[in-house]
């Protein structure tokens, strides 16, 4: 594995996050990757090896091995961990898109032009769009495979004694898992560490929307206070240029046309 391109990933990932994105990558990259780089394999290297049943029919221990396992953890966490990391990194090729599209921009319109954007970086438009589907698509991965894993093992534990009575076994046998309690924690460690990751995703979410509609607020107010500014100055006005004269103003109401004229007088 090439450290230097997964750094370089990495900072760039942690530079276009928020705050609780910057947690959320460093709580996967230490609580889920490097665990499973360092650990997995050699908790669940003996898996099938050391999967005994009490009986000597040949083929029995595969078939029930297989109906226990029917996926092997190791492989269901590194697809796991590979669909959970790849929509940050589609955020980082959106920003360096936009970045790209800039700098040809420049090259055409020189320096002293419009800009098309005048920080890539920064989450408006649609980088916004991209970084909120990115945090739907990682919490709604994570919360797949958490009910996938609890389907297949219910309460997230493995028994140290499971019945097997598929085809080619004679009868119902019993069949020991190497290492069960082992097995067992590093299983809910993950569990724990996923269900944290989609707490951190949720409240990312919450934020980034409710910043956006605070700042959509702010907007619409600043425009209705300047239009309704901007009416009051053209009423002055038009009061300005028509004092002291006998011609009505064009558009006001032949009562107050009336009234403008005593006024005058």
């Amino acid at each position: 594995m090439n450290w230097g391109i997964f750094e370089g990933l990495l900072s760039g990932v942690n530079k276009y996050s928020t705050a609780l994105g910057r947690i959320w990558l460093s709580l996967v990259f230490i609580f889920r990757v490097l665990v499973y780089v360092v650990t997995a394999e050699r908790v669940w290297g003996d898996d099938h090896k050391d999967f005994d049943c009490n009986t000597e029919q040949p083929g029995c221990s595969n078939v029930c091995f297989d109906e226990f396992f029917p996926v092997s953890h190791v492989r269901l966490w590194a697809l796991q961990l590979i669909l959970v990391t790849c929509p940050s990194l589609l955020v980082v090729m959106h920003v360096a898109y936009r970045e790209a599209r800039e700098k040809k921009h420049r090259e055409l319109v020189g320096e002293n032009g419009r800009h098309l954007y005048l920080n890539p970086g920064k989450k408006r438009g649609g980088l916004w769009w991209t970084y909120v589907c990115s945090l739907v698509f990682k919490a709604g991965v994570d919360a797949i495979f958490l009910y996938v894993f609890h389907s297949l093992y219910p309460k997230y534990t493995l028994p140290p004694v499971v019945k097997c009575h598929a085809a080619p076994c004679p009868n119902t046998v019993d069949c020991y898992i190497s290492k069960p309690s082992e097995k067992s924690i590093f299983t809910l460690f993950m569990v724990i560490t996923a269900a944290i990751c989609i707490l951190l995703n949720l409240v990312e979410l919450a934020y980034l929307v409710n910043k956006r509609c605070r700042e959509c607020l702010a907007a619409r107010k600043a425009r209705a206070t300047s239009t309704s500014s901007y009416k009051q100055n053209d009423l002055l006005s038009g009061d300005l240029i028509f004092l002291g004269s006998d011609i009505p103003p064009p558009l006001l109401p032949d009562c107050l046309q009336d009234h403008r004229k005593k006024t005058s007088l």
